[in-house]
């Protein structure tokens, strides 16, 4: 059997991990409106991919209001606040973990040598409360997140680190695997030399996401193949 390298696995949350029946998409315009009084200041285009502080700065411009750091900070902590309540609101046939995942998680997390986080523009406290709501927050101790860095780049490789650390290996001695929906997610991954598992579970096919230059790309968890390559055996 071959030596596997030490691996890395930074999963994506919505569209990815889960489908939130739109709670974040309201819980932001909540946020607005009770900040701004403009409840359509996303409405003009694809919160998809995009980090949550990104999201909050180019709504703010759009609504003509300075993107300060303190009113991005109002702005998510208010939308936190409208998260949790929103995130029980939805019924549980409709808030739901996505097919295969959960299985995926705990093979890795089974596996020595397998470091198992998030690699998601939810700030932490949005990642907590979106994935404790199907029990699977306590699966994932580190990660990459909006509130480490705005770039998805760059919170994608800060994850990567701190599962490096993790592992006790250096990053460059890893194998790093992003497991997402968007060609965000592939953009970021291939942005620090990383795998991409794609999933057309979000808004993107299969195709569309090795189009977008995705390291393989299958439409759930359940795809025979999905699990194997997850753990470096295809």
């Amino acid at each position: 059997m071959r030596r596997m390298r030490p691996t890395v696995l930074l999963f994506d949350i919505d569209g990815t991990l889960i489908d939130n029946a739109g709670s974040g998409r309201r819980s932001m315009d909540l946020a607005f409106q009770e900040l701004h009084q403009r409840r359509d200041a996303c409405e003009s285009f694809s919160l998809s991919g995009m980090t949550d502080q990104a999201i909050v700065r180019k709504a703010l411009e759009i609504i003509g209001v300075p993107a300060t750091p303190e009113a991005i900070s109002a702005v998510i902590s208010t939308y936190l606040r409208h998260l949790a309540q929103e995130v029980l609101r939805v019924e549980d046939a409709r808030y739901r973990l996505h097919a295969g995942m959960r299985e995926a998680v705990d093979a890795a997390l089974a596996r020595p040598g397998f470091a198992v986080g998030l690699g998601t523009g939810n700030v932490r406290e949005g990642a907590r409360i979106k994935l404790e709501r199907v029990g699977l927050h306590d699966r994932f101790s580190f990660g990459g997140f909006g509130c480490d860095h705005e770039n998805r780049v760059e919170l994608i490789r800060h994850g990567a680190r701190s599962g490096a650390a993790r592992l006790g290996v250096p990053l460059e001695d890893c194998r790093v695997v992003v497991i997402g929906d968007t060609p965000k997610d592939v953009d970021a991954a291939r942005g620090i030399g990383a795998s991409c598992i794609g999933v057309g579970t979000g808004h993107f096919t299969p195709a569309q996401l090795l189009d977008a230059g995705a390291t393989h790309a299958f439409a759930d968890f359940t795809h025979r193949e999905a699990l194997a390559t997850l753990l470096g055996e295809a």
